[in-house]
């Protein structure tokens, strides 16, 4: 159960970083840093690799 909780909260991580990505890639078009764009875009990687590691630890069963 701890795991399905851990990959469900992994999920919304992921869209709340998109939603960062998304603001950001407007706010470049606006006239602002591009290292914004960096920052979202290394968060969403990070959060992906959460996500898949949860989901991969959800789908083998494993108890760490």
């Amino acid at each position: 159960m701890a795991h399905r909780i851990s990959a469900l909260i992994s999920f919304f991580g992921v869209l709340a970083c998109m939603v960062l990505l998304v603001g950001a890639v407007r706010q470049y078009g606006s006239g602002a840093s591009a290292l914004w764009i960096v920052a979202g875009a290394l968060l969403v990687l990070s959060a992906l690799y959460v996500f898949v590691r949860d989901v991969l630890r959800l789908r083998t069963g494993q108890r760490s």
